[in-house]
């Protein structure tokens, strides 16, 4: 049986509402698959495909000789994968400029353009940014959504929830990943999305990007070496001697920086910045980014594994889980106004997520598989970097939070550690 596709509310809905309001245009920029187009179709008026079969040349050509023409349309107008033609991003900034109201334009990439130099303006004070994903849990239907992350910025701690989300389930989730299409399908037709998406990216759109031609071979196993390494501040000369031991691959570093560069270019790629709290001792805090992908399922399709082979290596499960849950913790935040961080110290204190708000305030994560000496390990991590902060320069932590994939229950612990299956939150 085939899965008829429904379309399933976004987080992002309600922020591409409110930038509307606020700004000219907004460019919404994510991977492939993970859903763009078809949530701004939601709330365009009018729309121009630039990648519309027997149309691109022409597109293209108008671009350049007539955009005006392009333009025209009930507003806000959605102008799909704008980065075919670049020059269209000066035009529709002069639109906003000179009609003098917001909400005029929705523009959806999956990549970042070739070559900039054919945009003269930055688009600063006439732009918006917005970044889609694949779907969190919450929006896929897989959280039970009884914790509410705002909710606890807010001070309401009192937690309870519950999930029938269990191990077995999780590895799957994990593999099959967010893409909106497979949501509904059958298990193991949902489970090959993934892997068709990196087959796309390795072939196609990793070429595309910049115009260098890279073999698809040596693409696909540098995914696998960044697979590798979900959760990890590695350098680049560490992912190149990965290569070397794992691969049999002679990438030099700048090969190696060039590649990481593309995959980021088309949203397949998106570390974790280091984040610099004020702490009340002198330690120095390491400044690298964490290394993710966009959805854990890229890391799965990569290393050529499923769900089986999660629950027999749980150590793999608990690297590939954490992408999953920074991919929604970032969702959640963003809808929040605020950011997802990663701390690590020179001793070695880590803490997974950070999630800061614009208003300064902040929350401490952890994240763990489950089960009661993990969720011990990670309560400890996050009091001992609580008690590191320097409270007279900066706000006391909002919470601090373990993340689980396994046990039914959200719930506080009598130390104030929150205790939340992934399955039971949103934003």
């Amino acid at each position: 049986m085939t899965a008829e596709y429904k379309y399933r509310p976004r987080i992002a809905d309600r922020i591409l509402e409110r930038k509307l309001k606020g700004k000219g245009a907004v460019l919404i920029e994510g991977a492939k698959w993970c859903g763009k187009t078809t949530t701004a179709e939601q709330q365009a008026k009018s729309i121009l495909y630039m990648s519309e079969s027997g149309k691109i040349e022409q597109n293209i050509q108008l671009a350049s000789l007539n955009p005006n023409l392009l333009l025209k349309g009930d507003n806000p107008r959605l102008v799909d994968e704008w980065q075919i033609a670049p020059q269209l991003w000066d035009s529709i900034r002069f639109e906003s400029d000179h009609r003098h109201k917001v909400g005029l334009f929705i523009l959806t990439g999956s990549s970042v353009p070739p070559d900039m130099s054919k945009i003269i303006h930055s688009g600063t004070g006439r732009f918006a940014w917005l970044r889609m994903r694949p779907m969190s849990l919450w929006e896929s239907g897989e959280s039970s959504g009884d914790v509410s992350l705002e909710s606890i910025f807010d001070g309401n701690h009192n937690i309870s929830g519950l999930t029938n989300i269990e191990l077995e389930r999780m590895a799957f989730i994990t593999c099959r990943g967010g893409w909106p299409l497979a949501i509904d399908m059958e298990d193991d037709i949902a489970l090959d999305q993934a892997f068709d998406y990196i087959d796309a990216v390795e072939n196609r759109d990793i070429q595309r990007v910049d115009g260098i031609a890279r073999d698809p071979s040596r693409v696909h196993r540098l995914l696998r070496a960044y697979a590798r390494h979900q959760g990890a501040q590695v350098t680049n000369p560490s992912i190149r001697e990965d290569l070397i031991n794992n691969e049999g691959e002679s990438f030099d570093v700048d090969t190696v920086a060039s590649y990481i560069k593309a995959l980021k270019n088309i949203f397949v790629i998106e570390d974790v910045e280091a984040w610099n709290p004020n702490l009340r001792s002198k330690t120095a805090i390491r400044t690298s980014d964490t290394r993710y992908f966009t959805d854990p399922s890229i890391a799965t399709a990569a290393l050529g594994i499923g769900p089986n082979d999660l629950i027999a290596d749980l150590n793999t499960f608990g690297l590939i889980f954490e992408t999953l849950c920074i991919r929604d913790l970032r969702t959640y935040a963003e809808a929040l106004n605020g950011g997802v961080y990663h701390y690590r110290d020179k001793n070695g204190l880590e803490c997974d997520a950070v999630i800061h708000l614009r208003d300064g305030r902040y929350g401490l994560i952890e994240i763990k598989l489950g089960g009661e000496k993990l969720i011990n390990e990670g309560a400890a991590t996050l009091k001992e970097l609580s008690d590191k902060i320097d409270t007279s320069k900066m706000k006391n932590p909002s919470f601090m939070m373990v993340v689980t994939a396994t046990g039914n229950y959200a719930f506080r612990r009598a130390d104030g550690v929150l205790v939340v299956p992934i399955s039971c939150l949103k934003d």
